[in-house]
C-alpha cells in the first residue's frame, strides 16, 4: 500500500508538472517553465529514492546523475533542453518503482528458498560434529584440522546468518540474499568435508497432468469349472 501511494503521488507530480509547463509555456516563458519542471521532477526521484534505493540501487543512481544533468543545462541557460529532460524524470521514477516492485518480489522468493533449507543444513551440520566430537578417531578422510574448520565454519554460519535476518527486515533485500547464498554455499563445503550428503534443491512442482479418459473395466475373470 505504500508504494501504491509513492507511485500515485509520482503520477499526480506529472500531471500537475505536465499541466503547469503548458500554462508557463503559453503566458511566462522558457525560464520558468523549466524550473517548475526541474522542482517537480526533483521531488518524484527523491520520494523515488526514499522509497527503493536498497533494492535498485543503480537505477536511482541513474535518475539522480540525469537530474543533476538538467539542472546543469538549466544553469547554463538551455531552458528548453532543461525542461524536455526534467519532464520525463516522474515517469522513469515510476518506472523505477515498478522495477523495484518486481526485483523485491524475486529477491523474497530467493529467500524464503534458503530460509527454509539453510536452518536444516545447519542443524544436520550441527547433530554431525556433536556426534564426531564423541569419537575417539575421526572416520575416513576427515582430519583433525578439517574437523576444527568445520566446527569455526558452522558458528560463523549461524552469526552471520542472524545478520542476514536483520539485514532482511531492515529492507536490504539485495545484501541479505547474496550473504545467504553465500552462506548456503558454505554449509555445503562443511557438509562435503564431513562426508555428508548434501540436501538436493527441490524441483519445481509439475503442472498437474490431464485428466485421463478412464479406460474401460477389465473382464470378469471367468469362473474355474
Amino acid at each position: 500500500k505504500e508504494r501504491e501511494m509513492i507511485m500515485k503521488k509520482i503520477l499526480c507530480l506529472a500531471m500537475v508538472l505536465f499541466v503547469s509547463v503548458f500554462f508557463l509555456i503559453s503566458c511566462s516563458g522558457g525560464k520558468n517553465a523549466a524550473e517548475l519542471a526541474i522542482k517537480a521532477a526533483e521531488e518524484a526521484v527523491n520520494a523515488t529514492k526514499a522509497e527503493e534505493v536498497k533494492v535498485v540501487r543503480d537505477e536511482v543512481k541513474s535518475l539522480e546523475d540525469t537530474l543533476t544533468a538538467v539542472k546543469e543545462k538549466f544553469t547554463n541557460g538551455e531552458y528548453k533542453a532543461a525542461m524536455e529532460e526534467a519532464t520525463t524524470l516522474a515517469a522513469k521514477a515510476k518506472d523505477v518503482l515498478a522495477a523495484a516492485k518486481v526485483k523485491k518480489e524475486e529477491l523474497t522468493k530467493k529467500w524464503t528458498e534458503i530460509g527454509q533449507g539453510l536452518p536444516k543444513m545447519v542443524e544436520e551440520i550441527q547433530a554431525k560434529v556433536d556426534s564426531l566430537s564423541k569419537v575417539k578417531k575421526l572416520p575416513g578422510k576427515i582430519t583433525k584440522e578439517g574437523f576444527e574448520e568445520a566446527k569455526a565454519g558452522l558458528a560463523s554460519i549461524k552469526d552471520e546468518w542472524t545478520k542476514a535476518q536483520t539485514s532482511f527486515t531492515s529492507g536490504n533485500f539485495t545484501e541479505a540474499v547474496s550473504v545467504a547464498t553465500s552462506l548456503k554455499d558454505k554449509a555445503v563445503k562443511i557438509m562435503e568435508n564431513l562426508g555428508m550428503s548434501v540436501p538436493t534443491a527441490e524441483a519445481p512442482v509439475a503442472a498437474p497432468a490431464p485428466v485421463a479418459t478412464p479406460a474401460p473395466a477389465p473382464a470378469p475373470v471367468p469362473a474355474a469349472k
